[in-house]
């Protein structure tokens, strides 16, 4: 059976409007793969471009993209039709002033996304083919092994953005290490940060998640809203507070309390904090004076991309305890809905654009 010439795509249209529609499957240059995409997470990054109309439509999101290869160009090296990959829609140039500082999300080409279904490169995952760039071939694709499903290797960029983090942190056997929120994005800070020796201490509004974190590694959970939350983080560390706080939710005040929590020296790491319409307020002193290092990470790092993918497909974490939901694409509106109001039972979404009922 040969390859369609079209194809069917959830397209973003403005207006916060996402629409299902026959599209041209996209055409390769030299140097370029197409894949048949099985699998692609939402992603709360995806979700504030099409909620708050971030960019100019029409585009096609998705980017914790997973398929199969069905179409090589001349040029392409390392790849054959019929081989299983995931796909970053980033990477770096790798020799600008940015990446000579590791600084990769900052460098030029990193910026310019090289995976599409058309229209605009914005990714393209929620689409049942995508066209992935040159640059992107021959630095940013990770093969899947047999035995991994589609949608578990989804995980590797998210979890790629929070091993950045983690390493970034540094945490050490013995530390207290505090995470704010425990969505998909927490739950693999737990994860990450447990199996280094370091006791974990979570938060969340919903008792589900607690639980789960308390399965997948942290050693106390506490309701978000406790007003005891910092005297608790005190009590496990002789009166100091916590040696890195990790802030893996967005909401009013929590900033403050990543500072209540920690102790004089902490690491304060910002991983939510992502729009420009959301502003942070600390004192002085709470930086200055206690010597707290406050810094942002953001995006994939380049460097990390193959150990990511060894986490993700050796069977180390329970990634799969974190789907909640599996739909085809033209239910990809539930999933938006689903991610955007989650309810205590759900986590992570993957949409399965080659499925097309449930």
């Amino acid at each position: 059976m040969g390859i369609p010439s079209e194809m069917k795509a959830a397209v973003y249209t403005g207006d916060s409007r996402v629409e299902i529609q026959s599209i041209p499957r996209p055409e390769l240059g030299r140097g370029e793969v197409l894949i048949k995409v099985e699998s692609c997470g939402i992603c709360h990054t995806d979700l504030k471009k099409v909620e708050y109309n971030l960019l100019p439509p029409p585009r096609v999101f998705g980017h914790e993209t997973a398929g199969q290869i069905v179409a090589v160009a001349d040029g392409v090296e390392g790849w054959e039709v019929g081989d299983r990959a995931v796909v970053f829609h980033h990477i770096p140039c790798g020799e600008c002033f940015y990446c000579q500082r590791r600084l990769y999300a900052q460098c030029a080409v990193y910026k310019k996304v090289g995976v599409t279904a058309g229209f605009e490169p914005a990714g393209g995952g929620f689409s049942q083919y995508v066209r992935v760039m040159d640059w992107i071939v021959r630095r940013g694709m990770e093969r899947i092994p047999d035995e991994v499903s589609y949608d578990i290797a989804t995980f590797v960029e998210p979890l790629n953005t929070c091993l950045k983090a983690v390493v970034g942190c540094d945490p050490q056997p013995g530390d207290v290490v505090v995470i704010l929120g425990q969505g998909p994005i927490g739950l693999l800070f737990t994860m990450l940060v447990s199996r280094l020796g370091a006791s974990v201490v979570t938060t969340d509004m919903m008792e589900t998640r607690l639980a789960l974190s308390r399965r997948v590694g942290a050693q106390l959970a506490i309701k978000a809203n406790d007003p005891d939350l910092a005297s608790k983080v005190q009590e496990l560390t002789e009166g100091r507070g916590a040696d890195i706080v990790i802030v893996a939710a967005s909401a009013p005040g929590i900033v403050d309390q990543a500072v209540a929590c920690s102790r004089p020296g902490a690491k304060i790491a910002l991983f939510a904090q992502t729009s420009n319409r959301e502003t942070i307020a600390v004192t002085g002193a709470d930086l200055v004076v206690a010597e707290r290092t406050l810094i942002g990470y953001y995006s994939a790092d380049v460097d990390l991309q193959a150990e990511s993918a060894r986490l993700v497909f050796s069977g180390e974490l329970p990634l799969a305890e974190l789907i909640s939901h599996r739909f085809p694409l033209p239910e990809i509106h539930r999933g938006i809905e689903q991610a955007l109001h989650p309810d205590d039972k759900s986590l992570k979404i993957i949409v399965q654009p080659q499925r097309w009922s449930e």
